[in-house]
């Protein structure tokens, strides 16, 4: 196992296989680096492939404190310095797609080749002017309540929700695992910050080539947030997978890797 300090206190946990161009998945809220366990094999065949648990997820370290997604980018920033690595392509799935974001707002994008979203929204709060959006206020509430009072029934139900074909025992099992790591505190605290982030004024100013993967059979994040982002994304590219869910890289992960890798070797 491998952990890098990004701050005192706070040792991100990391796998990591292969070399040449450096490529990172950063996973979403709750979740952690091994829902990526279909990626590693296959990129690290032709890049330095990095699975990150973001602060507090995963065997990271859980911390009571900095669990915002501003935070978030600057730990990867952070994270990305201590290992040297140069010219790097960030995969971003669910909230990782706010921390890819977000580290380009607060440090550029000089040291960013390219960028892969994986199903997320330009906010996932149900704003006046943003309809699309997979929270209101209610929703939001219900959600911190069932964390609080009744955790392994609601993440039961809401992993299932991810995915258009039903789990296995196993694979319920441990993703269940791995989604009750950190204490209810934390996973209070994160969800609400990134249902509340905003970056659709920040996306026009993304000049990297960018690829959007969406599953067709969403049940929270429609299709429609996929063209929102390519119609405000310079340089951006949307790719359907019409067998997924909010997982296309679980549930077509052939293809998901390869779509990728065209990506990359292509560009947009």
């Amino acid at each position: 196992m491998a952990f890098v300090e990004v701050e005192e206190g706070v040792r991100l946990f990391y796998e990591e296989k292969g070399q040449g161009r450096p490529i990172i998945f950063i996973h979403g809220v709750w979740m952690s680096s091994r829902f990526f366990k279909s990626q590693l094999p296959y990129f690290s065949e032709k890049y330095r492939t990095i699975l990150l648990d973001l602060r507090s997820h995963g065997q990271s370290n859980h911390v009571h404190y900095g669990n915002t997604v501003s935070v978030y980018a600057k730990d990867l920033h952070a994270f990305i310095g201590e290992l040297g690595l140069k010219d790097v392509i960030l995969v971003g799935w669910s909230m990782g797609a706010f921390v890819v974001w977000d580290y380009l707002k607060q440090f550029g994008e000089g040291n960013i080749h390219s960028t892969v979203i994986v199903d997320e929204l330009a906010t996932d709060f149900k704003w006046p002017d943003f309809h699309i959006g997979a929270f209101d206020m209610e929703t939001l509430i219900a959600f911190m309540t069932e964390i609080q009072t009744n955790r392994t029934p609601f993440l039961q139900k809401f992993l299932a929700s991810m995915f258009n074909n039903e789990l296995s025992a196993e694979d319920a099992g441990w993703m269940l695992g791995e989604v009750t790591r950190m204490p209810e505190s934390i996973a209070g605290s994160i969800l609400f910050d990134q249902s509340i982030v905003d970056y659709r004024d920040f996306l026009p100013a993304i000049n990297v080539p960018t690829l959007l993967c969406f599953g067709r059979h969403e049940k929270v994040i429609p299709v429609a947030a996929g063209e929102h982002l390519h119609k405000n994304i310079p340089n951006s590219k949307l790719v359907i997978f019409e067998d997924s869910c909010h997982c296309p890289f679980m549930e077509e992960s052939d293809l998901f890797n390869e779509t990728v890798n065209c990506f990359i070797q292509k560009g947009v």
